[in-house]
């Protein structure tokens, strides 16, 4: 029983969160999950999810979580902003983007605040990240604020523009990988005047 034990908590240290099928792979059955909750050397954070107690104490902690649960999500929108550095807000929620047909998740860890993307919308612009061991998937900067134009009406101009202002104003990256989101996101001329203004 220890050998199995020992090795789910290599896994969990490894991975930082894990979940049931995660365990196949290395040849551990599923109820170790049970029995390592119940001597408290794992904790559920979720249906399906598990992790070392006090393990990843991290401010993105939650949206790897999301991510995780959603693997076929990207965190979006607010929570991208947030994650860059690019918003003085701190969303209540996770805003993820899922693809148009995607069944919408169910996630009792968090709030969650869906976006639905088109095929190539949700796969431009995809960063991935590792907190805690666990992978994040985020929009980059650029794609975040040419996402805030498309989504304006959801999370306001203003939140918009000052994205747009902050992308500008700290150099998260190329003017011309704003251009080449606002394309794919169809708002370039939405967001050409606030650009010319702000440069």
């Amino acid at each position: 029983m220890t050998g199995h034990l020992d090795k789910l908590i290599n896994l969990a240290e490894t991975k930082g969160l894990i979940r049931p099928r995660d365990l196949t792979d290395h040849g551990i059955p599923r109820q170790y999950l049970k029995i390592a909750c119940e001597r408290g050397i794992l904790e559920r954070l979720d249906r399906g999810l598990y992790t070392l107690p006090g393990a990843m104490q991290s401010e993105h902690r939650s949206l790897a979580e999301v991510c995780k649960l959603v693997p076929h999500g990207v965190i979006c929108l607010l929570s991208a902003l947030q994650y860059h550095g690019m918003t003085t807000q701190n969303p209540f929620e996770v805003w993820l983007a899922i693809g148009e047909s995607k069944e919408m998740p169910r996630v009792s860890l968090v709030r969650l605040r869906v976006a639905r993307f088109s095929v190539e919308s949700l796969r431009g612009g995809v960063e991935v990240h590792e907190v805690g061991g666990a992978e994040l998937r985020v929009f980059s900067p650029a794609k975040t604020v040419a996402d805030c134009f498309k989504y304006r009406n959801k999370i306001g101009v203003d939140v918009a523009v000052g994205a747009l202002r902050d992308y500008l104003r700290q150099r998260k990256g190329p003017i011309d990988d704003l251009t080449k989101y606002a394309q794919i996101c169809r708002v370039e001329r939405i967001m050409e005047p606030y650009l010319e203004a702000l440069l």
